[in-house]
C-alpha cells in the first residue's frame, strides 16, 4: 500500500522502524509536556485476533491549553481533537509518519486562521519523529 497523497493526509517518510520512530516521538511528546493519552498499537491487536498486519501505531496527544479555545470557536473539530500521528510500514517495508493537515483541519472546521498555530504543532512534531 502506497501512502495518502491526499483528504488532508501529509505523509514523512522515516529513516527508523516503526518501534524507533514511535519511541522517538514519545521522548519528544514528553520533552514538550505534551500529554500522550493514548498508543493505539493496531497491528499488535490484529495479532491478539490471528491475523497479520504491517506495524502500524497511532499516538493521540495533545494539550488542552492548545485545544479547547479551538473548539470553543469551533466545536466539530473535537472529532478531530486529539491531534494524531500514525506511524506505518508499508508493503515495501518503508516506515511512514502521517498526519492530518492543520490547513486541511482549519478549512474541515472553518477555524480562524489567527487558531491554526495551535494545530500546526504536528507538523513539526512529525518532522522531528521522522528525522
Amino acid at each position: 500500500m502506497a501512502p495518502a497523497t491526499n483528504k488532508g493526509i501529509i505523509d514523512k517518510p522515516s529513516y527508523r522502524s516503526v518501534e524507533q520512530t514511535v519511541e522517538k516521538l514519545k521522548n519528544i511528546l514528553q520533552s514538550k509536556g505534551v500529554t500522550l493519552f493514548a498508543l493505539v498499537d493496531h497491528s499488535g491487536e490484529a495479532e491478539k485476533v490471528g491475523m497479520k498486519m504491517r506495524p502500524t501505531k497511532l499516538l493521540i496527544f495533545g494539550s488542552p491549553k492548545a485545544g479547547t479555545p479551538l473548539m470553543l470557536a469551533a466545536p466539530s473539530v473535537a472529532i478531530d481533537l486529539p491531534l494524531k500521528i500514525l506511524v506505518w510500514e508499508d508493503g515495501q517495508g518503508k516506515v511512514w509518519v502521517s498526519y492530518n493537515s492543520p490547513e486541511y483541519l482549519k478549512e474541515r472546521h472553518g477555524l480562524p486562521e489567527e487558531m491554526l498555530q495551535n494545530i500546526a504543532v504536528v507538523e513539526i512534531l512529525a518532522a522531528l519523529a521522522a528525522e
